[in-house]
């Protein structure tokens, strides 16, 4: 009898050596995502975290996770995120799930920001299915409290 393997390896993206540029550019973008981690938090997000994906993929440098009590509650820290980052000049590419009752995704580009109802974020597990990508500090980054706009 054959048995085939499941084993998975995971290989990071490598990465270039990253121009002056880049870095400024990564660097704003990481503001930005901790600025929106604070929002959410502010709007009652819960478990609010900030994953680094710049090692891992190069599609997206960083995802922003949060659990939201309800629809209504989720679309209205979808709102305060989208008016802040407005303001700093991000512009929203698209917003997805605005008529599910359990998830929303906003697309900035360089971050994607998911909303979920608690059961939907167990359901999708991005914390599990993006494992390797390290957990940012947004608390120690983001202001201690996000403007008002």
């Amino acid at each position: 009898m054959v048995v085939a393997s499941t084993e998975v390896t995971v290989h990071a993206v490598p990465t270039p050596p990253m121009s002056a540029s880049r870095r400024k550019q990564l660097d704003r973008t990481l503001q930005q995502a901790c600025l929106a981690a604070r929002v959410l938090e502010d709007t009652r997000g819960q478990d609010t975290l900030v994953l680094d994906l710049t090692g891992v993929t190069t599609i997206v440098d960083f995802f922003i996770v949060t659990t939201g009590s309800s629809s209504r509650q989720m679309k209205a820290m979808a709102e305060e995120v989208h008016k802040t980052l407005k303001h700093e000049g991000s512009k929203r590419i698209s917003f997805e799930g605005e008529d599910n009752n359990q998830w929303m995704l906003q697309d900035y580009g360089d971050i994607v920001i998911h909303l979920f109802t608690p059961d939907a974020r167990k359901l999708y597990d991005l914390e599990h299915l993006w494992a390797e990508a390290p957990r940012v500090d947004w608390k120690a980054i983001a202001p201690a409290v996000a403007p008002r706009i």
